[in-house]
């Protein structure tokens, strides 16, 4: 199994809400109406922090928005899932309305369960 992370920042004059709003009921909906990527992906989720809990820890914010969370079988199929036309000229250029691409970072890893 491998996990594709991105961690997230919006986009410079978005508010929290507005990002949060879009990314949940636009972007989400939207990624998983795409058959031919969702094909390959096994899992998705979104994840933001909990905002009101950094009031505990003061001068200290998130250095991120949010981090979606992709799996998948093997980095073929994630690699197939971004290669799509499909995700090409529909996921991909929504992601730009919410997303501070240049300032997104990306991580794929194995994912390994300790127990």
């Amino acid at each position: 199994m491998v996990k594709f992370s991105v961690l997230i920042r919006r986009k410079p004059g978005m508010t929290v809400a507005d990002f949060r709003r879009y990314w949940t009921e636009q972007h989400g909906p939207l990624v998983l109406s795409v058959p031919e990527f969702m094909r390959h992906i096994r899992r998705y989720v979104q994840c933001y922090p909990r905002v009101d809990d950094w009031n505990e820890f003061p001068g200290v914010e998130p250095a991120y928005d949010g981090i979606a969370e992709l799996w998948a079988d093997s980095f073929e199929e994630l690699k197939a899932a971004f290669s799509e036309p499909r995700y090409l000229e529909l996921i991909r250029p929504d992601e730009a309305k919410f997303a501070d691409l240049a300032n997104c970072r990306f991580l794929v890893c194995d994912e390994i369960e300790i127990r």
